[in-house]
């Protein structure tokens, strides 16, 4: 996940401010060379890291701070105020077009980044808006580009215009947008060509649908885990073809991190959304605060809170039915399974536990939570019978041993499980305050499958 080695850096250096009772200027700026090298080796610009570092230790060793009664908690909260002003303070919206004229958006990038399906990805999230777009494949180089835009469209169930491979992208994007005013969409989104790497050929094209098309927002993708390579791509898209904003995509591989704390400071444009995966529905708004919670490993439970929210499919009456046997013990496997697609669909455990700040107290999220382990847990349970599930009662001895069987596990894996989940059951009924009520939606009250051992 981008940003964890970073993430630890700073909480070991903040660690050790916090240990002191009183700071002195030498031990402001001793962290600070350490928060700079951090910094530096998550591929943050350079010029990018001194300015920062200069920003945050003017506050830090103010008299207030370092004669205050938390003065580590005070450099903390600089940094953290320094790290949001950095990556732009406010959040940054797609801008659309008054009244019932079409808003028109051209996706730009380098061949790789993951612009196509993020394009699908960005007319999903207008469409919960209720928004009707037009995807536009304008892409006629790359092999099965075509193809793949209207799959991701169909996936969306959203419109997808192409006119083939045989047809100049400039024509295509004037012919869509007369096909958007004939059929009621109000955005068209142009999903341009990309390259290995940035020519005056490229740059012509974008420029020629610009001066043919009246488009309202150029949107450029970048891959988080090329790292400063993404804020140069950004910087010379921009000087050539003008962008309004950025989005990082591929967030949730192994990246330092640099693009995403670099961007806003050496182009001036903003991180609009970040993709965090590749389903479809992997795209975050891009909240710089929330950013700055997660890089300090203090949390991101508002957005813990949304992804529950847009993910879970459990009604409130079923909802309110689950949390009430929770509260009793009385939940089955059928709840298990439940709960395990939800943590799924919000991204698995270990992104939630992440997301609760609670990282550093597991010490390694991902050796603390071992995926496999869970899954092989769910094949125990996709071997019950529904009765079986419903019923654990049932559970004999001859039945685990077909369980088993069925799961690819010995029976002695089926009877440690099944007496953990009892042990689950007991444990809920004597927790009865951590389940259910509406503010729980979606967060505890319908992912008990976070209260169960794995």
């Amino acid at each position: 996940m981008a940003f964890e080695s970073l993430t630890d850096k700073l909480q070991n250096v903040f660690k050790s401010l916090r240990s002191k009772g009183r700071l002195t200027e030498e031990d402001v700026k001793t962290a600070l060379k350490e928060v700079k090298m951090a910094l530096l080796e998550a591929d943050v610009s350079f010029k990018v890291v001194k300015q920062f570092v200069k920003s945050v230790e003017e506050r830090a060793v103010g008299t207030d701070v370092l004669n205050g009664l938390n003065p580590g908690q005070m450099v903390v909260k600089i940094v953290n105020e320094e790290m949001v002003a950095l990556m732009g303070s406010e959040t940054t919206e797609i801008v659309m077009q008054p009244g019932k004229s079409i808003t028109v958006i051209m996706m730009c990038g380098l061949q790789g980044a993951g612009k196509t399906t993020t394009t699908a990805k960005i007319a999903g999230k207008l469409k919960l808006k209720g928004k009707k777009s037009l995807l536009v494949a304008c892409d006629v180089y790359r092999p099965a580009a075509i193809k793949q835009l209207q799959i991701n469209g169909e996936k969306q169930q959203v419109d997808v215009f192409s006119m083939g491979e045989n047809h100049k992208p400039v024509d295509i994007a004037k012919a869509a947008l007369e096909h958007a005013e004939k059929n009621g969409h109000n955005v068209v989104i142009l999903d341009t060509a990309g390259r290995l790497h940035i020519d005056e050929e490229m740059m012509a094209e974008l420029a020629e649908i610009k001066e043919n098309v009246t488009v309202h927002q150029t949107l450029l993708v970048v891959d988080a885990m090329t790292g400063q390579d993404a804020v140069n791509v950004a910087r010379d898209f921009d000087e050539k073809v003008g962008i309004d904003g950025v989005i990082l995509s591929k967030m949730d591989g192994d990246s330092r991190g640099g693009a995403a704390l670099s961007v806003k400071a050496v182009t001036g444009k903003p991180i609009l959304y970040i993709g965090m995966g590749e389903k479809l529905s992997d795209l975050e708004q891009f909240y710089p605060d929330r950013m700055a919670n997660r890089i300090l490993g203090m949390g991101d439970v508002l957005t813990l809170i949304e992804k529950a929210q847009q993910n879970l499919d459990i009604d409130e009456e079923k909802e309110r039915d689950m949390a009430e046997r929770m509260k009793k013990g009385k939940f089955d496997f059928e709840d298990y399974l439940e709960s395990m697609k939800q943590m799924r669909n919000m991204g698995g455990l270990s992104s939630i536990l992440g997301m609760m700040g609670m990282g550093k107290q597991l010490g390694d999220i991902e050796s603390a939570v071992d995926e496999k382990q869970m899954a092989r847990m769910e094949a125990i349970v996709l071997s019950m019978t529904p009765q079986e599930r419903r019923d654990p009662k049932l559970l004999n001895p001859s039945r685990k041993g077909r369980i088993a069987a069925g799961a690819g596990v010995d029976i002695a894996v089926v009877n440690r499980f099944i007496k953990q989940f009892e042990q689950s059951q007991k444990m809920m009924k004597q927790l009865p305050g951590m389940m259910g009520g509406k503010k729980g939606r979606g967060l505890f009250g319908g992912m008990g499958g976070m209260k169960f051992p794995f």
